[in-house]
C-alpha cells in the first residue's frame, strides 16, 4: 500500500510537533461595529452558543474546549446569499480579571484543522499568563473538516500522491505528469463542492475570521498562526488593520502565500536544512549513514536514486524526499528518519509513518486554496524550464517542488485578485522565524518583512525546523513573542537571537 506523501504530515506538524514535545471586498464593507462583550459573558450578542465540541473532531485536546458553529457568507460580495458553516472552538481563560480579549489560531495548511489548536497550545506550552490573559480561539476554515467542507473526489492513489509532483529527471518526464495534474482539477471542478471553487481563497477565510471576531463581541482580534497560518494573518491584519490587536506570525510565508515561488522555495528550504541532519547523523554512528557530513549528504543522492530506479516497501524517489523534507520540520523527529533510511539502506521494512486525517479533505481543501489564491503559470514548457533550473539549484528536491500540478490546469474564474501584503496600519506584528526553516525558509520571511515595512518586527533564532512558539527552545524568540502578547512590548527593532546553547 502506498503512503501519503509526507509533506501532508508536513503542513501539519507544527501542531504534530508539539504534541510530541510534551512528548472589492474591503475594511468599510466588511467591519461591522459590534461593542465588547463582557469578560465573563458565557455566549456572544449574537447567539453564538457554546457546548461540547463533537467527540470524532481531532486530537484530545478537545475535551478542553467548548465548540459552536458560525454560518457567513459564501461570497461576501452577497452577504445575505448562500450560507456556508464555520466550526469554532474556545479554550477560556479561567481569570476573568486578567483577560484582555480573544487570541485566534491557525496550526497551517492549508487544508489542517485547527478546531482543536487551543488544546493542543495549552497541553504543549503555551504561557499560563497567556492562556490566563486571552479565550484561546480555534477554527476549522471554510473547506476544512467540521466547516462546510470541500472535496476534489480523490482516489487513494491521488492522496497518496500528495502536493509534491514526482521529481522529475527531463523534460519529458514533467510533461508526463501534466496529465495527471489536469485529472486532479478536472475532478475539482466537476466534484459535488465546486459551487465552493471560487470562494475557498485565504481572503475570504480572513473575511471568516472577522465574522467570528464580531460573533465574540470583540472590537479587535489577537492572532497566533503558524506556517500558511503566517499569510493567512497578515492577509488579515491588511484587510482588517483596524481590528487588528496582537499579531504574532510563526514560520513564515512569503507576501504572495503559497504561490508558484513559494511551492519551489521548498527546495530551497530543504538545502537550508539539511546540514543539521548531517550533523545528526554523523554524531549518531549507530545508525551507520555516514562518518562525515559529505557522506551523509550521498547517502540521500544514493539512496532516492536507487529507489527512483526500484522503490522498496511501498516507498518511491519522490516519496524519500519528502519523507526527507517533511521529517525535517522538527529535531525531534530525526532518529525517527536516521530509522527509515538505515532500514531502506539495508532493505528492510522501515517503521510506519503516521497517517494523515482525513486525507481527502486535507489535500482537496488544500488545492481549493493555493490554486484559487492565485494564477499558476499554465504552459507545461514553463515548468520544464523550472524543473531544469532548480534540479541543477537544488538538486534535493527541486526537481519536485519545482513540477507541475493542478493548479496549471485550475478554473479561470476568480472573483478578486489577490491581496497585496502592505506596511498600511499599525505597528501591530511580530514575526518569529528560524534560520534554517524547511517549510518556510528565511528568505520567504524576509520578503513578508519588507512588504510590512514598519508594522512588523522579526525575531529570528539561529535553529533549524518548522515552528518556534511555544514549543521552541529557544527562550530568546519564545519570550519575545509571550512578552508582546501579554504586554504588547516589542524588540525595538528586528532581533537575532543566538543559538541555545548545546546540552
Amino acid at each position: 500500500m502506498k503512503r501519503v506523501l509526507p509533506l501532508a504530515l508536513a503542513t501539519v506538524v507544527v501542531a504534530t510537533a508539539a504534541v510530541t514535545a510534551t512528548t472589492a471586498l474591503g475594511q468599510s464593507a466588511t467591519e461591522p461595529r459590534t461593542p465588547a462583550a463582557a469578560p465573563d459573558a458565557p455566549d456572544a450578542p449574537d447567539g453564538l452558543r457554546w457546548g461540547p465540541c463533537p467527540e470524532d473532531a481531532g486530537a484530545p485536546g478537545l475535551a478542553r474546549l467548548q465548540c459552536s458553529t458560525l454560518d457567513v457568507p459564501l461570497d461576501y460580495r452577497d452577504p445575505d446569499g448562500r450560507q456556508i458553516k464555520i466550526a469554532v472552538s474556545r479554550l477560556a481563560s479561567k481569570k476573568p480579571s486578567q483577560r484582555r480579549g480573544v487570541l485566534l489560531t491557525d496550526p497551517g495548511g492549508p487544508g489542517a484543522t485547527g478546531l482543536d489548536f487551543p488544546g493542543v497550545l495549552a497541553a504543549t506550552g503555551l504561557p499560563q499568563q497567556v492562556l490566563d490573559a486571552y479565550d484561546v480561539i480555534g477554527f476549522d476554515p471554510r473547506g476544512v473538516g467540521r466547516s462546510t467542507p470541500v472535496t476534489c473526489d480523490l482516489t487513494k492513489e491521488q492522496q497518496a500522491r500528495g502536493n509534491f509532483p514526482p521529481y522529475a529527471h527531463s523534460a519529458a518526464d514533467v510533461a508526463r505528469e501534466a496529465g495527471n495534474a489536469r485529472r486532479i482539477a478536472e475532478q475539482c471542478a466537476n466534484s459535488k463542492t465546486s459551487w465552493m471553487l471560487p470562494h475557498t481563497t485565504t481572503a475570504n477565510t480572513a473575511r471568516d475570521m472577522d465574522r467570528i471576531r464580531a460573533a465574540l463581541g470583540e472590537r479587535k482580534l489577537s492572532y497566533l498562526g503558524h506556517s500558511y497560518g503566517t499569510y493567512l494573518g497578515a492577509v488579515y491584519t491588511t484587510l482588517f488593520p483596524r481590528r487588528s490587536d496582537r499579531i504574532v506570525l510563526d514560520s513564515n510565508v512569503g507576501p504572495g502565500g503559497y504561490d508558484v515561488t513559494a511551492m519551489r522555495m521548498f527546495g530551497r528550504g530543504l538545502e537550508d536544512r539539511f546540514p543539521d541532519f548531517e550533523k545528526f547523523a554523523v554524531a549518531h554512528p549507530e545508525y551507520e549513514l555516514g562518518t562525515t557530513r559529505e557522506q551523509v549528504r550521498a547517502k540521500f543522492f544514493e539512496l532516492a536514486g536507487r529507489l527512483d530506479r526500484k522503490p522498496a516497501h511501498g516507498i518511491d524517489g519522490t516519496m524519500f524526499r519528502a519523507l526527507t523534507f517533511g521529517s525535517l520540520y522538527g529535531d525531534g523527529a530525526m532518529p525517527h528518519l536516521a530509522e527509515v533510511w538505515q532500514a531502506l539502506d539495508t532493505n528492510r521494512k522501515p517503521p510506519p509513518e503516521p497517517p494523515v486525517p482525513n486525507a481527502e479533505n486535507f489535500m482537496s481543501s488544500r488545492f481549493y486554496v493555493v490554486c484559487g489564491d492565485t494564477r499558476w503559470p499554465k504552459e507545461v514548457r514553463e515548468y520544464q524550464r523550472n524543473v531544469s533550473v532548480d534540479r541543477l539549484q537544488y538538486p534535493m528536491l527541486g526537481a519536485s517542488s519545482a513540477g507541475i500540478g493542478p493548479c496549471a490546469f485550475w478554473p479561470d474564474e476568480r472573483v478578486e485578485p489577490p491581496v497585496r501584503i502592505s506596511d498600511r496600519g499599525p505597528a501591530n506584528v511580530l514575526m518569529v522565524q528560524n534560520e534554517r526553516d524547511p517549510g518556510s525558509p528565511l528568505v520567504g520571511a524576509q520578503k513578508l518583512r519588507r512588504a510590512f515595512g514598519n508594522r512588523a518586527v522579526m525575531v529570528t533564532a539561529d535553529q533549524g525546523g518548522h515552528g518556534i512558539y511555544p514549543w521552541g527552545r529557544n527562550t530568546c524568540a519564545n519570550d519575545s513573542a509571550t512578552t508582546f502578547l501579554t504586554t504588547g512590548n516589542r524588540p525595538a527593532r528586528d532581533l537575532a537571537c543566538a543559538a541555545r546553547p548545546a546540552r
